[in-house]
C-alpha cells in the first residue's frame, strides 16, 4: 500500500533527481522508495556502509563520472515488481 509523505530538499538535487529518475523510466518517488527500502533492508550498520554513499558524496560534489547502459521502462518495470515479490 502506498502512503504519501512530504519531504524537503535542496532544489538543485531535487532537479537532478529528477532527471535521474526520468532516464530511468521510473518517477522520483519510486527513485526515492528504491533507495529506502534498499538503505532500510538490515544490511548496512551505517549510512558510510551503503555502497552508494561514496558516490552520492562524489556527485554532490561534481567529481564523479557515472555511465550505466540504459534499460528500457519494460525491464525497469519488471526488475521493479521482481524486488516486489522478494518480500
Amino acid at each position: 500500500m502506498d502512503a504519501k509523505v512530504t519531504l524537503s530538499f535542496n532544489s538543485n538535487i531535487i532537479e537532478k533527481g529528477k532527471q535521474y529518475a526520468q532516464e530511468q523510466g521510473i518517477s522520483l518517488s519510486r527513485l526515492t522508495e528504491i533507495l529506502l527500502r534498499k538503505l532500510t533492508s538490515g544490511q548496512y550498520k551505517s549510512l558510510e556502509d551503503f555502497p552508494v554513499a561514496d558516490w552520492v558524496n562524489m556527485i554532490s560534489e561534481g567529481e564523479a563520472e557515472y555511465f550505466t547502459k540504459s534499460k528500457s521502462n519494460k525491464e525497469l518495470k519488471a526488475e521493479y515488481f521482481k524486488s516486489k515479490k522478494k518480500k
